[in-house]
């Protein structure tokens, strides 16, 4: 796909360099609004607004939806007001509060003032809500029934107004404004009688699924995903009915949500930008908070080795075994954060069961503890001592390094299950916890497992 929209995008350079317009207009129709968008990235700052007014109204306002914040600035400052305002009598209510939210104070201004009266409320209101709530990411625009409406009436209702809702798969019915049931259109199509009522046909009671306008919004994704929703009901503290949230929004939170916590797990602080379009600076902003404090925090690595310099003096040997130790304990742990991580992003764990997920990473840690204890006491002996002929590596030493080995893994399994689930506990994002913040403890704790270990048993 992505070669193919290359290929697009240097025709379009041609026509446009002919001035084909004729000719580009006639591809562009042939294309999803998401594949134009992808195209206007590739195409001059100049020569967009220009590419943007061969499209036809409905297609122009879709691909502009689809597009990146920074092309949707620059369409907005190249195009006129009476452009903007056709496009913005396009947009669905929650699509155009997505555009406000990324665009300067200037230019929203200038978009507000190209909406009709209705829209720029139903905006306002929804600019209201906390930012990540349920609320913040709803659309207005719903099919909404009353229950003694009788189904012929329902189907004329949504083919006179279903153009301008955002969904009409799944219809709302309402009673002084309060949900009262749900119907689909599937439902309306199959009913026995156009005479029957919505009441008769309509589901309520255990099958009625809705969220609050506080709702966090990744827990409303959660919800449509569990209960397999296309779109979900949103109710004020009164249960009236104020919004929906449809499917496609849900996807674009989960993936927002999963890029936040990839980011995060990977020692840096989330970006609102693509990668192409983040500069080195951003870059450098966005990762030196985190290199800079695990820097800082790793200092306590070298201190603990500092302390027992005199015993790696005593047995040199020592010293080339302390890598190896490091990351395998750095890879335990990052192994059961990772994965406690994504089971709580899932909802498949609760703080009340770290017992559980203590114990059983337990269990899993002297498996893999032995094991790699087993392996490693061979690689010694047969490669450091027999291969490398190293005299300095004994039998006493290889013990030292397989039993250290042991335990770290099983300190570094503990610690990172405990703390994903304690850091959600304290309301922290359990993704901090992650490889980089585990990796840092880990790499203390086996240092100081080692040398109290070697202390032991080589008597230093």
């Amino acid at each position: 796909m992505a070669e193919h929209n290359v290929t697009v995008e240097n025709t379009l350079q041609v026509l446009l360099s002919e001035k084909k317009y004729t000719t580009i207009r006639d591809i562009l129709i042939t294309m999803n609004p998401a594949d134009i968008a992808a195209v206007f990235t590739g195409v001059a700052k100049e020569q967009q607004p220009l590419l943007f007014r061969l499209l036809p109204k409905e297609l122009a306002a879709e691909s502009f939806v689809e597009m990146e914040s920074e092309d949707q600035e620059t369409l907005i400052r190249g195009i006129s007001d009476s452009e903007l305002k056709q496009v913005m009598d396009e947009l669905y209510v929650d699509d155009a509060v997505d555009i406000v939210e990324e665009m300067p104070a200037n230019v929203v201004q200038r978009i507000l003032a190209q909406s009709d009266p209705q829209m720029r409320k139903e905006i306002n209101e929804i600019l209201q809500y906390p930012e990540n709530s349920a609320g913040s990411v709803m659309t207005t625009e719903y099919v909404s029934l009353n229950p003694n409406m009788t189904v012929g009436d329902a189907i004329l209702r949504i083919r006179r107004t279903g153009v301008d809702k955002e969904t009409i798969y799944t219809c709302y019915v309402l009673k002084n404004r309060l949900l009262v049931g749900t119907v689909s259109v599937k439902a309306l199509l199959l009913a026995q009688s156009d005479m029957q009522t919505i009441e008769s046909v309509m589901d309520t009671g255990g099958n009625l699924i809705t969220v609050t306008t506080h709702t966090d919004q990744e827990e409303v994704a959660r919800m449509m995903r569990k209960y397999n929703l296309l779109a979900i009901p949103v109710v004020d503290g009164d249960n009236r009915m104020v919004g929906i949230v449809t499917f496609d929004d849900a996807m674009d939170v989960m993936e927002d949500e999963t890029t936040e916590d990839m980011e995060i797990m990977a020692g840096m602080t989330p970006s609102d930008k693509t990668y192409l379009r983040s500069s080195p600076w951003d870059l450098f902003r966005h990762r030196i908070p985190w290199l800079a404090l695990l820097m800082v925090s790793a200092t306590f690595t070298g201190l603990i080795i500092t302390s027992f310099e005199e015993a790696l003096a005593a047995q040199v040997a020592l010293t080339a075994f302390i890598p190896m130790l490091m990351d395998t304990g750095g890879n335990s742990g990052s192994q059961s954060s990772v994965t406690v991580i994504r089971a709580l992003s899932l909802n498949e764990l609760e703080f009340r069961d770290l017992p559980k997920v203590i114990w059983k990473e337990i269990r899993t840690a002297v498996l893999c503890g032995i094991a790699l204890a087993v392996l490693c006491f061979g690689k010694i002996m047969l490669v450091d001592r027999l291969m490398l002929g190293n005299g300095e590596v004994t039998v006493m030493v290889a013990a030292v390094v397989c039993l250290t080995m042991a335990v770290t893994i099983l300190c570094a399994k503990i610690v990172g299950c405990s703390l994903p689930m304690i850091a959600k506990k304290l309301g922290f994002d359990p993704a901090v916890m992650a490889s980089p913040f585990i990796t840092t403890i880990v790499d203390a704790l086996s240092l100081l497992v080692y040398f109290g270990i070697a202390k032991a048993l080589l008597s230093l």
